[in-house]
């Protein structure tokens, strides 16, 4: 796994606070996630493994916390999940109905695992309204949650009005905004598709420019200076960090790094 290494070497020069690592729905690939975590945690990177919920059963999900344990991963993302494409098991058929039931599971069982949740400066696909969405939030951070980690979002009032929301429930918890920089119109298109985030008009019309200049390279460009200039003002308005969805693409968090001069413990993957 040549490339593997080089990549993981090349985010180790950025001292991250830690990296994190996914699987597909329904806990699809979880031992993939269990043995690429294994392998960064043995270069000496902290590492937080993705969990989800979905379809699992108590016994599953205390087996593998086991398992990461054993090879020195103490962190978990505490997802619900995606229902599988298949039609397979619903969220609400299971005995993990939301994150937050996987959270207070996790503190009762292991109360000393760092946990994170994630948030939603839009609101989830599948919520009603944002006040709905926030209080599913506001649950997930008062069953125990130590930390959240934001969706992508491409406009800063929204992670600014998330923040004001649970300060105004009395939850001071740390919100890390996570940041795509964006790489290609049909990457754009497929997880905005995928997680509701909104797009601010002028930078799509600045993206569709660039597309119609250069082609994917210069889309690139702009999304890069977007996301750069976006860091820039989250931490001018007092974000702990910043959490990269980096898509393995190990010389872009170099750039960004030096571009906004950001705290390289601050940087994730």
């Amino acid at each position: 796994m040549p490339g593997f290494y080089s990549t993981v070497d090349q985010l180790c020069t950025l001292s991250p606070l830690f990296v994190s690592v996914t699987y597909g729905a329904c806990g699809s690939r979880q031992r993939n996630t269990l043995a690429v975590t294994a392998q960064l945690a043995g270069r000496g990177l902290t590492t937080m493994a993705h969990l989800t919920c979905v379809g699992a059963e108590p016994l599953a999900i205390m087996q593998f916390l086991k398992e990461l344990r054993a090879v020195h991963v103490d962190n978990v993302l505490a997802l619900r999940g995606d229902s599988p494409v298949d039609g397979g098991q619903k969220a609400e058929h299971g005995h993990f109905r939301h994150a937050s039931d996987l959270v207070a599971f996790i503190r009762a069982y292991e109360p000393d695992m760092g946990v994170g949740v994630a948030a939603y400066p839009a609101p989830h696909p599948e919520s009603p309204s944002f006040a709905a969405d926030r209080d599913h939030t506001a649950q997930k951070l008062r069953a125990g949650a130590d930390f959240a980690l934001t969706q992508l979002f491409f406009d800063v009032r929204e992670y600014e009005d998330l923040l004001a929301d649970l300060h105004a429930r009395g939850l001071d918890t740390p919100v890390v905004p996570g940041i795509l920089p964006i790489q290609s119109f049909d990457s754009l298109r497929r997880v905005l598709s995928l997680c509701g985030a909104n797009i601010p008009g002028k930078l799509y019309l600045a993206l569709e420019k660039a597309q119609q200049r250069g082609g994917a390279e210069a889309v690139r460009d702009v999304g890069l200076d977007f996301a750069v200039r976006q860091i820039r003002r989250l931490l001018n308005c007092g974000a702990p960090g910043v959490h990269l969805y980096t898509l393995n693409k190990s010389e872009m968090c170099l750039y960004i790094a030096e571009e906004t001069g950001l705290p390289l413990n601050c940087l994730s993957r």
